[in-house]
C-alpha cells in the first residue's frame, strides 16, 4: 500500500515525439533514426535523473515512442497513460504514473463544458457585441487520479497543452484568398489574435471545469503542462483565479477554488527569479507550469502537502538545434511536496 511522505510531480514537452519516418505536420519524413535515438536517450536520462511520482507530457505522436523511452528497468514501475490507438495521427497529452498510486482509468477531455459561453452584448451602449464560437480544446486535456497515501483522498490531475503563441495560419481561409493583397499584410496580427483567443478560451473552459470540481469540496487538484503563456498572463490569471499569496508566516488562509503556481512559491523563497522554460528570439519565458490547489499550499488551513521546492531543467535551451542532442525545446519542471497536514 502507498504511504508516501514525499510526492513529486513533473511536466515535460516531448517536442514531437514520434516514431522515425512518420509524418509530423507538413514534414512528410519526420525524424530520422539517429535523431529519434537521440531523443529517446535525452528523454530517458532526464526522467531518470529527476524521479517523480507522476509525469505530464505534451506533444506525443506515437504510443510506441513513449514506451521506448520507458523501456528501462528503473522505469518499470510506471504505468503509461496514452489514448488507445495513438499511432502518429495527431499529438496528444500523455502521462506516466507510479503504478501503486494510480486510481481508476484516465480520460481525455476534448470538449468544453456544455454551458461554456463567451458572448456579451458589451455592457454599455458604446461597446460592440462580442461572441466567440469555440467548443473544444486544440489538444485534449488528460485527466486522471492518484492516491499517494492509501488512507488519503485521491488527487485529481489535469495535463494540459494550450494553443501556442504562434500565429494561426489563415492563408487557406476563403476570406483571405478573396482579398489576399490586403490580408497578406496583416496575417501575423490576425493569426496571433486568433491564437490568443483560442488559448484564452481553453484556459476559461478548464477554469470552469476546475471550479466545478473544487467549489465547496476538499478535493486536491494538480494542473500541469505547457500552457504557452507566462505566469502573469491573462491566460494564467484566468486559470489560477489569482489567489492571494500570504507572505506573513503567522497567517493562514487559502482559496476554495484558486490554484497556486509552484513557480511563485519557489520565487518567495529565492533571492532571484531565474525561472524560464522556453526561449524565442532571445526572450526567456515561463510557459510550462505546475499549479496546485490549497491542499498543497503551505499557508492554507486545509494543507495536506507542504511545498519542498521546484526544479528546472533548462540549460539545453541555450542551443537552438535540439536535433543534435535530442533535447526538448521546452524546459522540464518538477515540484516536490512533503506530507505535512496543517494543524487544526
Amino acid at each position: 500500500m502507498a504511504r508516501r511522505t514525499q510526492f513529486a510531480v513533473s511536466t515535460l514537452n516531448l517536442y514531437n515525439l514520434n516514431l522515425p519516418g512518420l509524418r509530423m505536420y507538413r514534414d512528410a519524413n519526420g525524424w530520422d533514426e539517429a535523431a529519434y535515438d537521440r531523443k529517446l536517450e535525452w528523454l530517458r536520462r532526464t526522467i531518470l535523473q529527476h524521479p517523480s511520482d507522476l509525469w505530464g507530457f505534451q506533444e506525443l505522436w506515437h504510443q510506441d515512442a513513449l514506451q521506448a523511452v520507458f523501456d528501462h528497468p528503473d522505469l518499470a514501475d510506471y504505468a503509461l497513460l496514452v489514448p488507445s490507438g495513438q499511432t502518429g495521427q495527431k499529438i496528444v497529452c500523455a502521462g506516466a504514473v507510479k503504478k501503486d498510486i494510480l486510481v481508476g482509468e484516465p480520460e481525455w477531455i476534448d470538449r468544453f463544458p456544455p454551458k461554456f459561453r463567451l458572448q456579451s452584448g458589451g455592457g454599455d451602449p458604446q461597446t460592440p457585441d462580442v461572441a466567440v464560437r469555440i467548443d473544444g480544446f486544440s489538444r485534449p486535456v488528460l485527466h486522471f487520479k492518484v492516491r499517494p497515501r492509501s488512507n488519503g483522498a485521491p488527487i485529481a490531475v489535469y495535463v494540459a497543452h494550450f494553443k501556442s503563441k504562434a500565429p494561426t495560419a489563415i492563408y487557406t481561409e476563403g476570406w483571405y484568398r478573396d482579398d489576399k493583397d490586403y490580408y497578406s499584410r496583416h496575417g501575423d496580427a490576425l493569426g496571433s489574435a486568433l491564437s490568443t483567443i483560442r488559448r484564452t478560451a481553453e484556459a476559461t473552459a478548464l477554469r470552469l471545469m476546475l471550479t466545478d470540481v473544487l467549489k465547496n469540496t476538499d478535493e486536491a487538484v494538480v494542473v500541469l503542462g505547457d500552457l504557452n503563456d507566462g505566469h502573469t498572463s491573462n491566460t494564467l490569471n484566468i486559470l489560477t483565479g489569482q489567489p492571494n499569496y500570504i507572505l506573513s508566516g503567522l497567517d493562514q488562509g487559502g482559496s476554495d477554488t484558486a490554484l497556486y503556481a509552484v513557480s511563485r512559491l519557489q520565487q518567495y523563497r529565492s533571492d532571484r527569479d531565474v525561472y524560464y522554460t522556453h526561449i524565442y528570439q532571445n526572450l526567456r519565458e515561463s510557459l510550462d507550469h505546475i499549479l496546485v490547489s490549497q491542499e498543497f499550499y503551505d499557508n492554507s488551513r486545509k494543507r495536506q502537502w507542504a511545498f519542498k521546492g521546484m526544479d528546472i531543467v533548462n540549460d539545453h535551451l541555450n542551443h537552438d538545434d535540439h536535433q543534435t542532442d535530442g533535447s526538448s525545446d521546452h524546459g522540464m519542471v518538477r515540484a516536490c511536496f512533503e506530507y505535512r497536514p496543517a494543524k487544526t
